[in-house]
């Protein structure tokens, strides 16, 4: 029998795009040929992943999963909204939100852990269903979060299933108070968040060059009015004001009321906000558009309309 290395393994793998058992399934079931391989992954259909890695995979399902004091969320990407309404697919998702809630946030350690019932990885099971459905699909990015004492809640917009979605928010609140009223206002704050989209918890977590270039737009606006510069500061500290009252979820006001800010219903309730996450699905990735008429075109050498 051939000696089958992890070095061969490995360039099956970045020559396929297939997992890591399956190529070494193939290597030991064609005694080590590497093209003889190629072969096997393609006629089992586990090499076709690799075709379709390159392609923009934008759409795809947020997926949440939670404990008593844990909570984890993951964004899994598709090519086609129509791919996530596929059962095989949600079934992954769901999995997968479990996998990060036991091993943690980073996506490597994601992928190279077990999936449930299947002997495989996460990614080698991902390559299945990339094989099977036949569109590529990423896991692009997760969020963990626990606390010591108090809860971590969860909340997904456009709910597909129960803990899928497109948008999905989770809320770390620590209390010693009754579990049932502060999962309720986590829930609440998720829903807020979802709604506001607030880029920092509170002041001092705000991004110094964003804050910089704010600082600098306001006060070009103000000196544009003309008056002295001692006047020009205040105008700029009170819009800087207004800006942190908009992106900072503490100094929000509350969406269910439209008066309290976030900090006072989250003090009143005797609970600390030790952190939130929002994931909104495919946010960041450039989408290609194509003209459909155009390819329709350029296949049956139609010409275009001038």
């Amino acid at each position: 029998m051939a000696d089958i290395t992890a070095a061969l393994v490995k360039d099956l793998r970045e020559r396929t795009g297939a997992g890591m058992s399956d190529c070494k399934k193939a290597l030991v079931a064609v005694e080590g040929d590497m093209e003889a391989a190629i072969d096997w992954l393609r006629k089992k259909g586990l090499s076709s992943a690799a075709k379709k890695s390159g392609r923009v995979a934008a759409e795809g399902l947020i997926g949440v999963a939670s404990s008593a004091n844990k909570a984890a969320m993951i964004e899994v990407n598709a090519e086609t909204d129509f791919v996530a309404r596929n059962d095989a697919f949600q079934a992954f998702v769901e999995t997968a939100a479990h996998v990060a809630l036991a091993v943690g946030e980073d996506v490597e350690a994601i992928k190279a852990a077990p999936y449930p019932g299947t002997g495989r990885t996460v990614a080698e099971e991902l390559v299945h269903l990339i094989a099977t459905v036949g569109e590529n699909m990423t896991i692009r990015r997760a969020r963990v979060f626990t606390v010591a004492h108090g809860v971590v809640a969860t909340y997904v917009h456009n709910v597909l299933r129960p803990g899928l979605g497109k948008i999905g928010v989770i809320v770390a609140l620590e209390s010693t108070s009754e579990l049932d009223a502060l999962l309720t206002l986590g829930r609440q704050i998720g829903m807020h968040v979802a709604a506001t989209r607030p880029a920092a918890l509170d002041i001092d977590a705000v991004d110094p060059a964003a804050l910089e270039r704010e600082r600098n737009v306001l006060s070009e606006q103000a000196r544009a009015s003309g008056k002295p510069e001692a006047i020009i500061e205040k105008m700029v500290e009170g819009r800087i004001k207004k800006f942190y009252e908009e992106v900072v979820l503490l100094e929000q006001v509350w969406v269910l009321d439209g008066e309290s800010r976030v900090r006072a219903v989250v003090k009143k309730a005797g609970a600390t906000l030790a952190g939130f996450e929002r994931f909104q699905l495919g946010e960041g990735i450039e989408k290609e558009v194509g003209d459909f008429a155009a390819e329709v075109a350029a296949v049956s050498g139609v010409p275009q309309p001038v």
